[in-house]
């Protein structure tokens, strides 16, 4: 039997929760623990467990999108129902402030412990790595892309069944590693919005004022992706065989 919305609703805001809680927990606590750190490395391979685990705890009931640039690229590769994305999306997006809020929950009982930018993505000056606007609107854009063309690949029918969430899990870490020096990486609005919120509560309304970029370059990324997968690289019906008419001679 279908899966009702609302269940699978209900594993979407916990799937993205353990996404943010798990990524960005990875970031203020332990990536710069005194003098044994995780570093870049560490916050990366974060992530992409907690995509890999949650792809396989609830994949077989929302799909494990987590994500709305993933639920947008979904429909425009035909992969998911239009009129389902917008609960989608709010599911994700309650489970990023929720994640957000408790982590800082618990980031803020260690004495002195300050908020900063909280994990959160930004731009220009506040890229970890200096880079511009535009440079980082690429680097989302694109690495969004690919991340959408790794999970229709992974999931479609002709793929070795049961390894979807290795790759996707995988691919996650892989782009973190590219991108946490230009953006922090998001190619999640759901991801991004969370933190910055945090972050803007106290003091860096930066992260607010650049979050439209996480949004609008995901999903540029993420439609994109969609489409060309559905365009070029899956799987077609052969055209119709038209038999010829038989010619009888008397």
């Amino acid at each position: 039997m279908p899966v009702p919305l609302s269940k699978r609703c209900v594993a979407e805001f916990f799937g993205t929760f353990w996404l943010i809680f798990g990524g960005c927990g990875s970031a203020v606590l332990a990536a710069a623990f005194p003098a044994l750190g995780i570093g870049f490395a560490g916050v990366a391979l974060a992530f992409g467990l907690t995509v890999l685990t949650m792809a396989y705890a609830i994949g077989h009931i929302s799909g494990c999108h987590l994500n709305p640039a993933v639920t947008l690229g979904l429909v425009t590769g035909k992969r998911f129902p239009a009129d389902e994305a917008l609960p989608y999306w709010l599911s994700q997006v309650m489970g990023g402030i929720a994640a957000a809020a408790l982590l800082y929950a618990i980031a803020a009982g260690k004495p002195g412990f300050e908020v900063g930018g909280f994990a959160s993505n930004g731009y220009g000056l506040h890229s970890p790595g200096g880079y511009s606007l535009v440079a980082c609107l690429v680097a989302e854009v694109l690495l969004t892309f690919f991340f959408l063309v790794v999970i229709m690949g992974s999931t479609d029918q002709r793929a070795a069944k049961g390894f979807a969430p290795l790759a996707i899990g995988l691919c996650l870490t892989l782009i973190h590693l590219i991108g946490i020096p230009v953006t922090n990486l998001s190619v999640n609005p759901a991801r991004s919005t969370g933190p910055a919120l945090i972050a803007a509560a106290f003091g860096g309304v930066w992260a607010i004022k650049q979050l439209w970029l996480f949004w609008l370059a995901p999903l540029v990324g993420g439609a994109l992706g969609g489409l060309f997968y559905k365009a070029v690289l899956a799987e077609h019906e052969a055209p119709p065989v038209v038999e010829k008419p038989v010619a009888y001679s008397a």
